[in-house]
């Protein structure tokens, strides 16, 4: 996001947390935590979350991203 507006940043930010929160709801974990145990190597419990689990931790990182732009 190297053009990136506080505006655009905002707006992708509440896009992103908006997805996370689906996911959230969805799997009954928080971001934060999902994240962390996807980055030591856990596997999923169904292979059929993998999907779900890849999007939602790119998105995760997106929003971190997000979080630490600064203008």
């Amino acid at each position: 996001m190297p053009d990136s507006t506080l505006a655009d940043v905002v707006r992708d930010i509440h896009t992103l947390t908006a997805e996370l929160q689906f996911y959230e709801r969805k799997y009954s974990l928080l971001s934060e935590t999902f994240f962390e145990a996807y980055m030591s190597g856990e596997e999923p419990e169904d292979d059929a979350w993998v999907p779900d689990f890849v999007m939602w931790a790119g998105t995760y990182q997106t929003w971190l991203d997000c979080q630490r732009q600064q203008f």
